[in-house]
C-alpha cells in the first residue's frame, strides 16, 4: 500500500464519526489501538519499519456484562496489560540487531512475566506503603484518618520516586520519545489533521488520556477506597483486601478518566487533570521526525485494520 493511499484512507476516518484511539510506546516503536484493532510499528536497525496488526474484537461482544460502569474499567486494565506485553515482546524482537536470533515468548512465559510484573507493582505501591505506615503508628497515633492519609502520601511518594528514577535511565529515554510521538499523533488525529510528521510535531506531547495520568488517578482513588478497610484488621488482612479491591480502584479510576476526557475543556476538569499532565513531563520526551513517522504508521495500520468500526470505549 502506497503512502499516498494510506494518507487518503486516514482522511476517510477523520471525516467519519470520531473514534477513541489510544496507544503505548514500545522498544523503538509504538502500539496503537483502535476500538477493534491493534497495530504495532517498530523501527528495525536497518531503518525499515516492521508492522504487526490484528483485529481485536471487544470482549463485550461475547460478554455484554463487561460494558457495565466500573467493571469495564477493571477489564480494560487487564486487557491493556496483556496487549501491552505482547506489543513489547514483538518490539523487543524487531529492535534486536539483525544478527541476533529472535525468539517469541510462549503464552506461559508471557503470563508468568505479567504475573511477576503485577505482583511487583502490588508489593511496591500497595503493600510496602502499608507496612511503612504501620511502623509509623507510634509517631502518627491511632487515628484512622491520619493513618490513611499518611499511607496515601507514602504511596504517591513511592510512585513519584519510581517514575523519577526510571526517567533518569539512559536506555529508557528513546522509549519516552516514542511515548511523546504517540501522544502527538493521537492529538493530530483527534484534530482532523493530515498525518504527516510536520503536522503531528505541532501538537503537545502531553495527553489527558495517558496511562501515566491513569496510574496517578489510581494512586489517589486508592486513598479513598482503602479508607473503607476496617482499622482493627490485622496487617495481612489489610494487605489482602488491597489486592482484592484493585479491580474496583481501576474501575473507578477508568470512569473518572473517561469523564475527564469528555469534559476536558471545563476549567475545573482542566485543574483536576493538571497533576497528571505535569507527571507526563517525566514520562515523555520530544520525538524526532523519524519517531513520529513510526507512530503515524502505527496509527494508519490500526485504522485500516479497524475497518470503520467505532464505539464509545475509552482506550487507555
Amino acid at each position: 500500500m502506497t503512502k499516498r493511499f494510506r494518507s487518503m484512507l486516514v482522511q476517510v476516518f477523520l471525516f467519519a464519526e470520531r473514534i477513541n484511539v489510544g496507544g503505548q510506546a514500545v522498544l523503538e516503536g509504538v502500539m496503537m489501538r483502535a476500538p477493534r484493532a491493534m497495530a504495532i510499528a517498530v523501527r528495525r536497525p536497518s531503518g525499515e519499519i516492521a508492522i504487526k496488526r490484528e483485529e481485536v474484537p471487544p470482549l463485550s461482544e461475547r460478554f455484554p456484562i463487561v460494558k457495565l460502569p466500573i467493571l469495564r474499567g477493571a477489564v480494560a486494565l487487564f486487557t491493556s496489560l496483556i496487549m501491552g506485553l505482547r506489543a513489547l515482546n514483538f518490539s523487543a524482537n524487531e529492535a534486536l540487531a539483525e544478527e541476533e536470533e529472535k525468539e517469541e515468548l510462549s503464552s506461559w512465559a508471557m503470563g508468568g512475566t505479567m504475573a511477576v510484573a503485577l505482583g511487583f507493582g502490588i508489593l511496591l505501591f500497595f503493600v510496602f506503603p502499608l507496612y511503612l505506615t504501620k511502623l509509623l503508628v507510634p509517631v502518627i497515633g491511632q487515628s484512622n484518618i491520619v493513618f490513611n492519609l499518611v499511607d496515601g502520601v507514602i504511596r504517591v511518594a513511592v510512585f513519584l520516586l519510581y517514575i523519577v528514577s526510571i526517567s533518569r535511565m539512559s536506555d529508557i529515554q528513546r522509549v519516552f520519545q516514542y511515548h511523546g510521538a504517540e501522544h502527538k499523533t493521537i492529538f493530530a488525529f483527534e484534530a482532523g489533521e493530515e498525518l504527516t510528521a510536520a503536522a503531528v510535531q505541532k501538537y503537545s506531547r502531553l495527553h489527558p488520556r495517558c496511562g501515566t495520568s491513569f496510574l496517578l488517578i489510581v494512586m489517589l482513588v486508592s486513598i479513598v477506597i482503602f479508607s473503607l478497610i476496617p482499622k482493627l484488621w490485622p496487617f495481612w488482612m489489610k494487605a489482602g483486601a488491597r489486592v482484592v479491591l484493585l479491580p474496583v480502584i481501576a474501575g473507578v479510576s477508568y470512569e473518572f478518566l473517561k469523564w475527564s476526557a469528555k469534559n476536558g475543556q471545563h476549567p475545573l476538569v482542566r485543574l483536576i487533570i493538571t497533576p497528571g499532565l505535569a507527571l507526563q513531563r517525566l514520562t515523555t520526551r520530544e520525538p524526532d521526525d523519524s519517531q513520529v513517522e513510526v507512530a503515524i504508521r502505527s496509527m494508519e495500520e490500526a485504522l485500516e485494520e479497524n475497518g470503520g468500526y467505532k464505539d464509545d470505549r475509552l482506550v487507555v
